[in-house]
């Protein structure tokens, strides 16, 4: 399965950005979704995932201010990152883990600045 992620740009701090992420299969057959992102010289970390039971955890660093979410009738997942942070600066990737075939997209780069 591929995915292609969008809406990511440049924002500044306290702004919002709502990211997309579409799947080259039924997203109803991925029991499980997320959003990971990565700075350069850094791990790619877990920012939140969702399950098909709606089952969904948050890194401790955007608690509150991130929501995952998906929409199976559009074949889409999202992040809604509101109250961004400069630290929020990163390429953000989705993905399920797990399910056997996966591979990364290219990513959306989330920039955030004055």
């Amino acid at each position: 399965v591929q995915f292609v992620e969008s809406g990511g740009g440049l924002v500044q701090p306290g702004g919002s950005l709502r990211l997309s992420c579409a799947a080259s299969v039924s997203i109803s057959s991925l029991y499980i979704m997320a959003w990971y992102r990565q700075t350069p010289g850094k791990q790619r970390e877990l920012v939140a995932s969702i399950t098909t039971g709606f089952s969904i955890n948050y890194a401790d660093s955007v608690k509150g201010r991130f929501t995952i979410s998906r929409d199976n009738a559009r074949n889409t997942m999202y992040l809604q990152m509101n109250s961004l942070k400069p630290e929020d600066t990163a390429v953000y990737y989705c993905y399920s883990p797990g399910y056997i075939g996966a591979t990364w997209g290219q990513g959306t780069q989330v920039t955030i600045s004055s």
